[in-house]
């Protein structure tokens, strides 16, 4: 018997396979840039993936509110009943009524200016901050000793399953606060160069969170290969 998942929970899962993704093609543009044969590090793979499990349910959230608040859409009448309405032709007025071709959905300039100032403003400015907060901490929390037998690429997998692979004990919380706040800005003027078309597009053609969210996580494979390069410096 199969069991739906919820709308929320579908674009977690897709989105965190998707990052994980991104991270992947990361490695794999790395060790063609310095042509060296590909060795999959896990533990970063590891890190993007949980980022999308923890930052995506709250965003979903943020663009059903933002939606809700702000619909994209409005209903107007179609120009034929416009028509029909100057004319005064109450017939043809009831038969567009009968075919549904009364009214139609017309995008709401106003509003998809507005949750596009929104979302690039507050909703942006949150996202970049937490995810340097979360990476760089989880970064110091899964930091492996040169010294150890676990610290190649080749045996992440195992470290992985290794007790204390996740120990946030180690963390510098300061350092990584005064990291992320260095950071914040370069990263949020870089997505400036992506994200507003990203959101032009969701927010004036695509109707339901659901796909918007699968177009963001599409696009976000590639900013996840962008922000992979640079958490890895």
């Amino acid at each position: 018997m199969a069991f739906p998942f919820s709308p929320i929970v579908s674009a977690t899962v897709q989105s965190a396979v998707l990052a994980a993704t991104s991270n992947l093609l990361a490695q794999a543009l790395t060790a063609y840039q310095t042509e060296v044969p590909l060795t999959i590090d896990w533990v970063p793979m590891l890190q993007f993936f949980l980022y999308a499990l923890i930052n995506v349910p709250p965003n979903f959230l943020w663009q059903d509110f933002l939606e809700s608040t702000f619909p994209a859409f409005h209903m107007s009448p179609t120009p034929t009943a416009v028509a029909s309405a100057v004319a005064n032709d109450e017939k043809a007025l009831e038969q567009e009524a009968k075919d549904g071709k009364l009214v139609e959905p017309k995008l709401n300039i106003r509003n998809t200016v507005i949750k596009m100032v929104l979302d690039q403003t507050v909703g942006a400015a949150v996202n970049t901050f937490l995810f340097s907060l979360f990476m760089h901490s989880i970064q110091a929390a899964m930091a492996r000793p040169s010294s150890s037998p676990l610290s190649n690429p080749d045996k992440s997998a195992q470290y992985l399953f290794s007790r204390g692979a996740i120990n946030y004990s180690k963390v510098d919380w300061a350092a990584v606060i005064a990291r992320s706040c260095a950071e914040f800005y370069p990263i949020l003027v870089a997505g400036w160069r992506v994200w507003p078309v990203v959101s032009l597009i969701n927010f004036a053609f695509i109707k339901s969170i659901q796909g918007r969210n699968l177009v963001g996580s599409l696009a976000g494979v590639g900013w996840g290969v962008y922000m992979s390069l640079i958490t890895a410096r």
